[in-house]
């Protein structure tokens, strides 16, 4: 089999190379505590789009630093209560898709949720407030401030952990029977609600992101959705003197560095041949996991749709 990364005997065995800040524990603690003193001010507001088995909503909260946050929101008619629900994350920097790609999963009973990432392609709010550059991309957004609070994605895994117990808290909904799934940027995050909301009973990550983003460098692999690192060091620090300043800062916003926290059961799919999230980097979170879990792979398919995973994933969801 050909090989664009370590052999499945070395990646099942990889612990990652990203370093883990010190305080990284206590960093997300502090975090998690201004995400619970904020006042969501939930709001529905229901949608023009409607369908005869179900109600379509728009569901908007309030997230760290003032941002609205918009999501998608589906809960079917006829269905005892309470029911499952499923919270659904998009990838890097488009929105929470079509009403129509969330019926076949408020088909089964389930109601669905699809939040919009915060200051990309959906409707949810980026409130700024960074010093520095905000040039290509979030992974970046807040690094060249003093500490660490303001790094963005750091404010978009609390958003993740946010909705997680709104949902949990609606009356139709069972708490003990959430689902998260997500692809690419969107497995991060399915990943990162997990952790940072523990009674997420099952997650589904299709080949994570934000992982292990020291192996991407020295893969040279900082392009396409990580092509930010390789731009920020040319602008900011074109002779790496901070390199190892960058990365451990990097590291608080690392979903390797979050997997020990994860309760849910786990089913992972990756591509041995992913150009974009090197498959080391999804292992290298997926090994941190101490939880029930499983992987699917892929031996010839990178970064792109895995033929017949939409179908596993369902059957997965269904299994609760």
């Amino acid at each position: 089999m050909p090989l664009i990364d370590m052999s499945l005997e070395e990646l099942v065995e990889y612990k990652g190379r990203n370093p883990k800040p010190k305080d990284f524990d206590q960093y997300w603690e502090r975090a998690l505590a201004e995400m619970e003193a904020v006042d969501a001010k939930v709001d529905f507001v229901r949608s023009e789009f409607q369908v005869p088995f179900a109600e379509c909503f728009h569901l908007y909260f309030t997230g760290v630093k003032g941002a609205r946050i918009h999501c998608k929101y589906v809960k079917p008619k006829y269905t005892s209560q309470p029911h499952p629900a499923v919270i659904q994350f998009h990838g890097y920097t488009v929105n929470s898709g079509e009403w129509a790609s969330l019926l076949s999963i408020a088909s089964l009973g389930y109601s669905v949720i699809a939040m919009d990432v915060r200051g990309q392609g959906g409707y949810s709010e980026d409130t700024g407030g960074v010093r520095g550059n905000t040039h290509h991309g979030h992974i970046i957004r807040g690094l060249d401030d003093e500490g660490a609070d303001h790094l963005l994605f750091r404010h978009i895994f609390l958003d993740t952990a946010q909705i997680a117990r709104i949902v949990m808290d609606l009356p139709e909904v069972n708490e003990e029977r959430v689902i998260a799934t997500g692809w690419s940027q969107g497995g991060a995050l399915t990943l990162a609600c997990a952790a940072l909301e523990p009674r997420i009973k099952k997650a589904a990550p299709v080949y994570p992101f934000l992982s292990d983003y020291q192996r991407v460098w020295e893969m040279d692999l900082a392009k396409d959705a990580y092509h930010e690192l390789k731009e920020y060091f040319r602008h900011f620090d074109p002779q790496h003197k901070r390199e190892e300043e960058i990365f451990t800062k990097l590291g608080y916003i690392d979903i390797q560095h979050l997997a020990p926290r994860i309760k849910a059961d786990v089913l992972m799919a990756v591509g041995l041949m992913d150009t974009v999230c090197p498959p080391s980097t999804q292992f290298a979170a997926y090994n941190k996991i101490t939880s029930s879990k499983r992987y699917e792979l892929y031996p010839d398919f990178g970064h792109e749709h895995l033929p017949g995973h939409p179908d596993r994933i369902l059957q997965y969801i269904l299994d609760i």
